[in-house]
């Protein structure tokens, strides 16, 4: 390991600290959601004396994110929620700028767990008091092996499909001890980070990697939910014939509508040329799909865990011979020669393999999280929420969707009092600024 280590941060190399902070400042201009937060809670600091710990994709892009919680009051700790989705520059550029961060490209699993438990606790020994989390890591770190810090903590937000499942089945089993906002569900994070972000990001991650044509490819798509239809769009946008596997009826029906084959993974292995998996499940490429594929076939995951390909049945198996082609691209030859290239690890290849999604349509998921983050700490001493999992308001969504608009150069048209009055809303819609919380 050649992370550079220091009392309060470890980072990869501090000397790409300099690259990280241009690109952050490129960056700021593409988050207008972030950066009217910053200016609108000015001298506010409604995040005082947070004690945030996150666990999130250390980028660019949550290099805005953390600094605009620390513009806003709060005192933050950071890992990332990926082995290989941390840019070392953008974590470079925070820990030279004073802030506890611990990730760096290509930690392993032992490296990962530990990052994370550097989160938890300040130098003064005080621990963390709200939680944002990526995918429930740091959520299940902190209810299964440190119960203690629970009495402390206001409350938490989850950023993904996955997190955002394991919270739901914390309620079900009644072991959630806090209350949790999934962000995820917010409508302008699923259908424009999930949708908007992916359709951008994965063939960014899978041309990076192989530099393979689309065109005239077939490329199945596993799961049709917000991601796999926007990975569905950049396939077909790029001139490949889509095939879907679903098993939600509704999904699958869209998927028709919008001219897509819906099959079997079974029936789509023979004939794919690329693979893709987006459904927060396990098991969707099995050993027996990955042995019927085509030669040169590629097998990724744009889903949060590296469940979805059965990897351990190629890593486990002395049979197959490895070769990494470069980082994160690796080569799985069959005893009868065939090939298949696995990119990331089965991880997100978006990440893994480029640099994630825009920071545009980031800006509104991170939106989410401040406003969700604000919520839980502003509302700490009202018994507002129960240990359950809540969304934020519609006038919150409609309100991060108005941050982005001027940045697209729209302009929302403005009801006449006599449309008000026969819609039986008032003239700025159902909702006047003075009602926002914020």
């Amino acid at each position: 390991m050649s992370a550079t280590a220091t009392q309060d941060f470890k980072v990869k190399d501090m000397s790409l600290a300099e690259w990280g902070r241009k690109e952050i400042s490129i960056a700021e201009v593409e988050m207008p959601g972030l950066m009217a937060l910053r200016e609108e809670y000015k001298g506010k600091k409604p995040l005082k004396d947070a004690r945030i710990a996150g666990c999130l994709h250390m980028t660019i892009q949550t290099a805005v994110l953390i600094e605009t919680l620390i513009e806003l009051g709060a005192s933050v700790r950071w890992s990332s929620c990926n082995i290989f989705s941390t840019q070392d520059h953008a974590a470079a550029a925070i820990a030279k700028a004073g802030i506890a961060v611990f990730a760096w490209r290509g930690m392993n699993a032992k490296e990962f767990d530990w990052c994370i438990e550097q989160t938890l606790y300040w130098p003064d020994g005080k621990g963390l008091n709200i939680i944002l989390d990526d995918g429930g890591d740091l959520t299940n770190m902190v209810h299964d092996q440190h119960p203690e810090l629970l009495k402390d903590i206001v409350g938490l937000s989850e950023e993904t499909t996955t997190g955002v499942h394991r919270l739901y089945e914390r309620v079900k089993k009644g072991t959630l001890k806090v209350p949790a906002i999934n962000v995820n569900d917010s409508c302008t994070k699923s259908k424009f980070d999930n949708l908007y972000g992916c359709r951008e990001s994965l063939l960014d991650g899978i041309k990076r990697a192989t530099s393979v044509m689309v065109a005239g490819k077939i490329a199945v798509v596993a799961g049709y939910g917000d991601v796999g239809k926007g990975c569905a769009q950049s396939l077909r946008g790029q001139g490949a014939r889509v095939l879907i596997t679903e098993i939600d009826p509704i999904n699958a029906l869209q998927a028709c509508m919008e001219g897509y084959q819906v099959v079997t993974m079974d029936e789509a292995a023979p004939l794919g040329d690329i693979f893709v998996t987006c459904t927060g499940c396990c098991d969707i490429v099995r050993r027996s799909h990955m042995d019927v594929m085509k030669d040169n076939a590629i097998v990724c995951n744009i889903g949060h865990f590296d469940i979805e390909i059965e990897m351990a049945s190629l890593t486990n198996d002395k049979k197959l011979e490895k070769i990494e082609i470069k980082p994160q691209v690796d080569q799985l030859i069959w005893p009868n020669g065939k090939k298949l290239i696995v990119l990331a690890e089965g991880r997100l290849v978006n990440l893994g393999c480029a640099s994630g999604h825009p920071s545009f349509v980031m800006s509104a998921s991170f939106t989410n999280q401040v406003m969700a983050q604000i919520e839980l700490w502003q509302t700490r001493n009202e018994k507002k929420y129960k240990n359950e999992v809540y969304i934020l308001p519609k006038h919150l969504d409609e309100k991060v969707a108005r941050l982005h608009l001027g940045k697209l150069g729209a302009r929302l048209t403005a009801l006449t009092s006599r449309q008000a009055e026969y819609l039986g809303v008032k003239v700025d819609g159902p909702y006047k600024p003075e009602h926002y919380r914020y």
